[in-house]
């Protein structure tokens, strides 16, 4: 029998990518809206470190600006692991953020999953991924894909998964200046709610970015015009920097405001990252910079399946 670790450091969080998103009806009773959606987890990751502690008490090593304790989802995460199984274990939680909050990128979803899974282990609680899963769901509907681990047709309320396997692609990732509430989107009057729904095949005839639509996007724009002109901006750049009659695609993930553009190889998208960052610093020299503002443009690589999918046993 191994030696149970006291301390996990430097846990990853990736990100994830919605390649489409559709709004096909709404739940009865509760009225929460069901979705169509293939999720793609991105190298973008937060990182979480983990300490073990004797007296139960779950704490954080440092604040996150914004979000007190019992609004973290790494502290309700654990909360909720210690409830579920009784351990008398405790745990320090450090979170090192890049994934962008309020982007639409699931890094507060990310963070809890990878706190159920890591202080799982770290616990020696030993439950399964479907349990894991179960207490992932209350924490947010796209808790569980993460803890699921590889791409994913979702379906419900994002709780449905499906796995799908994805051709290779890259991403370049740009978030715009702005953060968008989900809860806002989701009550908007104007939003679609009413698309035909699909099966999992016809995605998988045309598996990328290009397939479908994200339902939330119209709405989005209409209340944050500085998204829709980032995203017409980037279309305009890549279009006219790449050379390239093809039209890149350039798509918002979830509830945005993050927006993103698809590649088939890294190279490609390092090399769009640069030249639109290239671009910016040229613009920026003028009195009047003929671009956005972004809080972040990166070439990201798309993950087969998430980097701790074999951290639960069963």
């Amino acid at each position: 029998m191994g030696l149970i670790p006291v301390t996990l450091y430097d846990v990853p969080a990736p990100a994830k990518i919605n390649l489409f998103l559709h709004v096909v009806g709404r739940r009865p009773g509760d009225g929460y809206h069901l979705l169509q959606t293939v999720f793609r987890f991105v190298d973008l990751c937060d990182t979480l470190h983990f300490e073990a502690r004797a007296d139960g008490q779950v704490t954080r090593a440092y604040d996150l600006p914004g979000v007190p304790p019992e609004q973290d989802l790494t502290v309700r995460a654990a909360r909720a692991l210690q409830q579920a199984t009784g351990t008398r274990a405790g745990a320090q939680i450090g979170l090192e953020k890049r994934i962008p909050q309020g982007g639409g990128l699931g890094g507060g979803s990310s963070d809890a999953a990878t706190t159920l899974i890591a202080l799982n282990r770290l616990w020696n609680t030993g439950l399964s991924r479907a349990e894991l899963m179960a207490l992932a769901l209350p924490l947010g509907a796209d808790v569980p894909v993460f803890v699921f681990g590889q791409s994913a047709f979702a379906e419900g309320v994002g709780e449905q998964l499906s796995a799908v396997t994805l051709p290779p692609a890259a991403y370049v990732l740009a978030q715009p200046d702005a953060s968008v509430p989900t809860v806002e989107i989701f009550r908007a009057p104007d939003l679609t709610r009413d698309s035909s729904s699909i099966r999992m095949a016809d995605f998988l005839a045309d598996p990328t970015s290009a397939f479908g639509r994200n339902d939330l996007e119209p709405a989005v724009f209409r209340r944050y015009p500085r998204i829709e002109e980032s995203a017409d901006w980037l279309k305009s750049r890549l279009k006219v920097q790449l050379q390239d009659r093809t039209c890149v695609n350039v798509r918002m993930s979830g509830s945005g405001a993050c927006l993103y553009a698809e590649f088939s190889t890294l190279q490609q998208a390092v090399l769009a990252e640069k030249e639109i960052t290239a671009t910016m610093r040229v613009a920026g020299k003028t009195t009047s910079p003929a671009h956005p503002e972004f809080r972040l443009i990166k070439a990201s690589a798309g993950l087969v399946e998430h980097p701790l999918r074999y951290w639960i046993a069963r």
